[in-house]
């Protein structure tokens, strides 16, 4: 998985980071299996940043994708 700084570099993530971002955002912020499904789906047919996908589609609010991108420097 590939996620786009906000630079617009790359940077690799690999999987067992990937597993824990997915947990971090259905036990820390509360998203729903269904909005990650929607959102990955998404993802498939228009690649780009999960977190992204998940605020553009209103699966989270800006707050949320802030926090995202706040664990993600920390991770």
């Amino acid at each position: 998985m590939t996620i786009h700084s906000a630079q617009g570099g790359e940077i690799q993530m690999s999987p067992s980071k990937y597993s824990r971002m997915i947990n971090f955002l259905q036990e820390d912020l509360a998203i729903s299996t269904a909005s990650l499904a929607v959102a990955l789906r998404h993802r498939e047919q228009d690649p780009g940043p999960l977190a992204m996908i998940l605020w553009q589609y209103g699966l989270i609010t800006l707050e949320q994708l802030e926090q995202i991108y706040d664990w993600l420097e920390t991770a």
